[in-house]
């Protein structure tokens, strides 16, 4: 692990891991509701259910979370796995009504917190990038 890597890892990965650690508790009714707003974006969720779409989760954020902050797993696989996840929250935030202003991709009142996952992709697409390089680098001798 680079150390220009470690402040983006650690702020997401610990972000990222305490979420899912605390989705693992969800109960029932927090369970549907999650499941409730990712149907609603993405249509083909509404047969998962709420109970086990909320594990699924939950088990994907610790995965996610404990891969950024483990220094022994490799950039490019820690970015490839941030990228799906924020890529994928951002994708939540452009599907699902009422989170942007009628045609725009600016964020309504209620799609403020949603939309700065946009900085998990930039976080991922960075780990990425950074891994490209090196491996170019080293390539060229």
């Amino acid at each position: 692990m680079k150390l220009r890597t470690v402040p983006g890892r650690l702020a997401s990965g610990a972000y990222i891991l305490h979420s899912g650690l605390e989705l693992w508790k969800g109960d029932e009714r927090q369970a549907a509701a999650t499941h409730g707003m990712a149907a609603a974006a993405f249509p083909f969720l509404r047969d998962v259910p709420p109970r086990r779409f909320l594990r699924l989760l939950a088990a994907g954020q610790i995965a996610t979370g404990a891969a950024l902050l483990a220094p022994f797993v490799p950039s490019a696989l820690a970015g490839a796995a941030l990228t799906g996840f924020g890529g994928s929250l951002v994708a939540f935030y452009l599907r699902a009504p009422g989170l942007r202003e009628p045609g725009s991709v600016w964020p309504s009142r209620e799609g403020i917190g949603v939309s700065k996952d946009v900085w998990l992709l930039g976080i991922g697409l960075g780990l990425l990038a950074d891994a490209a390089t090196e491996c170019r680098a080293a390539e060229r001798g």
